[in-house]
């Protein structure tokens, strides 16, 4: 896509602002590297994928939304620029204007292009960066596909690279479904009309006060996690050695820890640490107690291995007996 001598014309030529609660586009002053994510029900349901450069947010509708695995490769059309006091816009464009419909903020965080690389490889069709969002994380790939003849759009694929945070087969849209600054599904949001957390007519600071005050409304109807006895201790599911590794696409695999398998129950401050067999080792895991107090969670059962790191890095066991035995 050219650059324009004002990036957001594209922007605002297909806006009426008399009518819609976007905001007005103008580029932004200073360097960022803001990203953000909206899940957007218009025409067709997409996630609108924006990184700030150069005081503007360069767009993408994706239209399966992003994928945690490696293997899928998302369609990822390019779009006009956005402003900058677009990443805070959550809500409803009226129907018959451009973009009509609900507006998520589904994700956000920050960006950066790979060591050796820069933002200016979106010119040159592909660009290698990392994210460190609430939901979208590590190294990604945007890489602009071949034009067919008279096609007039700009197709991009988006792809996670295999790196610490893939998910392989893992449904990242499909789990995630509410907003990270309300809390709200798109239902909720869509069905705001002249409500409370309503954006109708809202612009600038009232904009902007209005999403403030959405955020408060979230967590003053949310309610507060029932506090009572932590559950009791239920037996863990242990591993079966086989002869082989088991095969399709219904399991999971793991590395081994070298550590202790226990099963902590917790409500609020109340915290007790079983061993796989039913032992109560809470008092020999009295630091790991405090910080799980700390949480303050909900009644619940956590499954899981307790670990020391050895000099390399590992989990190492003999770390977490010398640990164990200082208490």
């Amino acid at each position: 896509m050219p650059r324009a001598a004002d990036p957001l014309s594209q922007y605002n030529a297909k806006r009426d602002f008399a009518l819609t609660p976007e905001p007005a586009g103008k580029v932004a002053k200073g360097a960022g590297n803001r990203f953000i994510v909206q899940k957007h029900d218009a025409t067709r349901l997409h996630y609108d994928f924006r990184l700030e450069v150069d005081g503007v947010l360069k767009s993408w509708a994706v239209t399966k939304g992003p994928s945690a695995d490696p293997a899928d490769k998302r369609l990822a059309v390019r779009t006009e620029d956005h402003p900058m006091s677009y990443a805070d816009f959550e809500g409803g464009i009226p129907k018959g204007e451009y973009g009509g419909g609900t507006v998520m903020l589904w994700d956000r965080g920050t960006w950066a292009p790979i060591e050796g690389k820069s933002a200016k490889d979106i010119d040159k069709g592909h660009l290698h960066f990392t994210l460190d969002g609430e939901r979208m994380k590590g190294e990604w790939l945007l890489v602009r596909m071949k034009p067919r003849p008279g096609e007039k759009r700009e197709n991009w694929l988006l792809r996670k690279v295999d790196d610490a945070f893939a998910g392989g087969t893992d449904d990242l849209v499909g789990r995630q479904l509410t907003s990270i600054l309300t809390g709200r599904t798109m239902a909720e949001i869509a069905g705001d009309e002249g409500g409370e957390q309503s954006l109708k007519g809202a612009k600038g600071a009232a904009f902007t006060k209005k999403m403030l005050a959405a955020a408060a409304h979230n967590k003053k109807v949310g309610k507060p996690a029932t506090k009572g006895k932590p559950p009791k201790f239920r037996p863990l599911q242990l591993a079966t050695l086989v002869d082989a590794v088991p095969v399709g696409n219904g399991w999971f695999h793991e590395i081994k820890y070298d550590g202790y398998r226990a099963e902590i129950a917790s409500s609020g401050s109340d915290v007790r640490v079983y061993t796989r067999s039913g032992l109560d080792w809470t008092d020999k895991f009295a630091p790991l107690v405090r910080h799980i107090a700390a949480l303050d969670l909900p009644p619940c059962l956590i499954d899981g291995e307790i670990v020391a790191y050895g000099k390399d890095g590992n989990p190492d066991f003999s770390s977490l007996q010398a640990v164990l035995k200082r208490g």
